[in-house]
């Protein structure tokens, strides 16, 4: 199992007339509704349940927004899944916002008189134990977003690969898992259970009962020891987001529409995976929009993107086209510019490592090749008035670097400089392109939010 805890799926269908990674469906390819789409992941889920692959299924709003019975988990935004691109964030953001907006309103009124939204009794009785204003934000967050969540908490799928423990709701994978044979799905980790054990006896499980439940050990298996990936990670600029994805497919017309289409179109996909140093996207005619063979076409020395395959070329000698015109490059010099890539590539990498490894030196004469010169270059930086923005060269380059480090940097705590900053930049306009699609779909939520509360 890789050691996954747990799964969460947005039964999220797209909308009409949209695509955001494939595209050409078949004709006969019907838009799902949202019930039509949850219902297939729930069925799927269920068999995996048989099969002992499922422990429970359960919803984002009753595990995160609920607390059951002796549960003793703190209702907080800390808790929840993140993901790019996934409903809650982008709406926790703009709830965040109407928030502050709200409270600059009240200063704004009340100035020195403000009533805290949340008082300490109600911090206290959801768990809280801190009891300063970024608590009451967080619960008042939790609060709205339960709102909005709840009327469609069904199409918030959450997928226990592994037990809960019933106070604090950590998904176990190892160690034991203390289990209570006469109440259903109660079991603890190993922590809570000598936390339990320390416990005063109207305190312990069950809680408010005279007779006290034994707990019985059962040791957590299924899950190997050395859970790191042995596969190679592969780099491509083409997976890094959808829009990147989609466009690949788009510019070489990989459709998925038949079934011969389709695997031809995900052999291809594969080849650029693993050949990032190959040409991408396939040179077409502006003539007769054919595809055009390498070798076997005339370019523009003037025009970008200007290219003539060889039938149109001699029809009319490219006369039509007022500059000259010459012809594609050979396999040969296909050959040499493959290799220069490869070269580059190879250049580019040896210099991310260089900045990784300077970022983290502290020795004041290491040999690490041109480790010293990038030192510079980070000093340069940090007193540098000109900037890359008023056009410093250094400034420039360095800043290059870091945009590339940063787009393949999976570290969270990260030395080198802005690299956290960047991330969290590329982060935010990832956002701007899913905006549309979450307005549209925040929308579909309060149609149907209005739907279940006229019909109840």
């Amino acid at each position: 199992m890789r050691g996954f805890t747990s799964c969460y799926i947005w039964a999220c269908p797209p909308l009409k007339g949209e695509d955001y990674i494939l595209y050409c469906h078949p004709e006969i390819q019907k838009t799902p509704k949202s019930d039509k789409l949850r219902e297939w992941y729930l069925a799927m889920l269920r068999k995996a349940a048989k099969e002992n692959i499922v422990v429970e299924l359960t919803n984002l709003y009753d595990h995160f927004f609920v607390s059951h019975g002796e549960c003793k988990a703190k209702v907080t935004a800390a808790r929840l899944p993140y993901f790019d691109g996934d409903y809650w964030p982008g709406a926790a953001e703009d709830m965040i916002f109407q928030l502050q907006q709200e409270e600059d309103g009240r200063k704004q009124h009340k100035k020195g008189t403000m009533k805290k939204t949340i008082t300490k009794r109600a911090l206290k009785a959801s768990g809280q134990t801190d009891l300063s204003g970024n608590a009451s934000k967080d619960l008042m967050l939790m609060h709205k977003l339960g709102e909005t969540i709840s009327p469609m908490k069904e199409d918030f799928i959450m997928v226990h690969l592994q037990h809960a423990c019933t106070h604090c709701c950590i998904l176990m994978a190892s160690g034991n898992r203390w289990v209570c044979k006469q109440c259903k799905n109660f079991q603890l980790c190993d922590k809570c259970y000598d936390a339990e054990r320390k416990r005063e006896d109207r305190e312990r499980h069950p809680i408010h009962h005279k007779d006290k439940h034994t707990l019985y050990p059962f040791e957590n298996s299924g899950v190997a020891e050395d859970t790191k990936d042995q596969d190679e990670i592969l780099e491509s600029e083409f997976f890094d987001t959808r829009q990147a994805f989609l466009s690949l497919c788009q510019g070489n017309h990989y459709q998925y529409d038949t079934l011969r289409r389709a695997k031809h179109s995900s052999m291809m996909v594969l080849y650029h995976l693993h050949n990032p140093t190959a040409p991408a996207f396939v040179t077409t005619c502006n003539v007769c929009s054919n595809d055009i063979e390498t070798g076997q076409g005339w370019r523009c020395e003037t025009c970008p993107d200007y290219d003539v395959c060889n039938s149109c070329y001699q029809k009319d000698g490219g006369i039509d086209h007022p500059h000259k015109l010459t012809n594609h490059p050979s396999n040969d010099r296909d050959a040499q510019n493959k290799e220069a890539r490869q070269v580059r590539v190879t250049q580019l990498r040896k210099m991310l490592e260089l900045l990784v490894h300077a970022s983290q030196c502290r020795s004041p004469h290491c040999q690490y090749p041109n480790c010293r010169k990038v030192k510079g270059l980070f000093r340069h930086g940090m007193g540098c008035k000109v900037r890359a923005s008023g056009g410093c060269l250094l400034c420039k380059k360095m800043w290059y670097l870091l945009q590339l480090h940063a787009r393949a940097c999976k570290e969270s705590e990260c030395s080198v400089p802005r690299c956290r900053d960047l991330k969290e930049h590329m982060r935010r306009l990832q956002q701007q392109s899913d905006s549309r699609r979450r307005a549209a779909v925040m929308e579909m939520m309060r149609q149907r939010a209005a739907e279940v509360a006229g019909t109840s």
